[in-house]
């Protein structure tokens, strides 16, 4: 069992790195254009803390929740509508302060729930370790954008490995959801940590193998980085096929960024 604590202190520890980078922004510069086409600082955070609502939502009110999502479905498809209502919300005054306060509560609400406890999402349901794992994950990947914007380098954490786990965990689902078998052999995945620890996932004697720094990997399944900007390798048409596809976050198939879109 995942101990909790020290995970959402992890996911607590994201969140106030991508607060430091924003909060003593000028008004001018929430509206500073991010690599997401279309998407300011201000859809960033804006986006962290509608979903970080929509967590604590599920959290507190699942029916609510499960209600909300089928209103939701039936108006139009649910990628575009959580664009929309992150570049609605975007509008709001005072976003940092409502980012701070949704991802406050959900940190506090997810510690506290029963073991076992499975929360409905936008997908399969979650139970609250995965929760705690997603909402980090996207908390990172959407801080970057913001540090591109801000030609900010930041420097990698060991809270990067929730990252990559979710990355390999999701290797099926970027096969599946655009309309692929998912290969039926486990890979190896060896990947060096900020701090040169190795990290791995599946079989040492699998055929298919990738390795690289987790910085690389990360951003490659959040779709952050061009697979030909990376160094990652990849052994076996199957695992050499999943990096051209990796995708940690649900919803259709993300666009990706073009080649040469990092430096």
């Amino acid at each position: 069992m995942v101990e909790l604590t020290p995970l959402v202190a992890d996911l607590r520890a994201e969140g106030d790195e991508i607060d430091a980078l924003v909060r003593d922004l000028p008004p001018d510069g929430w509206s500073r254009p991010t690599p997401a086409v279309g998407w300011t600082i201000t859809h960033q955070i804006a986006h962290l803390a509608w979903t970080d609502e929509r967590a604590l939502l599920s959290a507190t009110d699942p029916d609510g929740f499960k209600a909300e999502m089928a209103s939701y479905i039936a108006e139009d498809n649910l990628d575009s509508i959580v664009d929309r209502e992150s570049a609605r919300v975007a509008d709001q005054t005072h976003l940092l302060d409502w980012w701070r306060s949704a991802r406050d509560k959900l940190a506090t609400t997810l510690l506290d729930l029963p073991p076992g406890t499975k929360l409905p999402w936008y997908g399969p349901p979650m139970s609250v370790a995965s929760m705690v794992t997603a909402r980090l994950m996207e908390t990172w990947a959407h801080g970057q954008d913001v540090a591109d914007a801000l030609g900010v380098v930041r420097t990698p954490t060991a809270r990067l490995r929730h990252v990559a786990h979710i990355g390999v965990r999701t290797r099926n689902f970027a096969f599946l959801t655009r309309g692929r078998q998912a290969p039926e052999e486990e890979f190896r995945i060896e990947l060096l940590g900020p701090d040169g620890e190795l990290w791995t996932w599946g079989p040492e004697g699998a055929t298919q193998r990738v390795t690289g720094t987790a910085h690389e990997f990360c951003l490659l399944v959040t779709q952050r980085v061009h697979r030909a900007d990376t160094a990652l390798v990849a052994v076996g048409e199957d695992a050499n096929e999943w990096l051209t596809i990796a995708q940690a976050f649900a919803g259709p198939p993300g666009p990706g960024r073009e080649m040469g879109s990092r430096g």
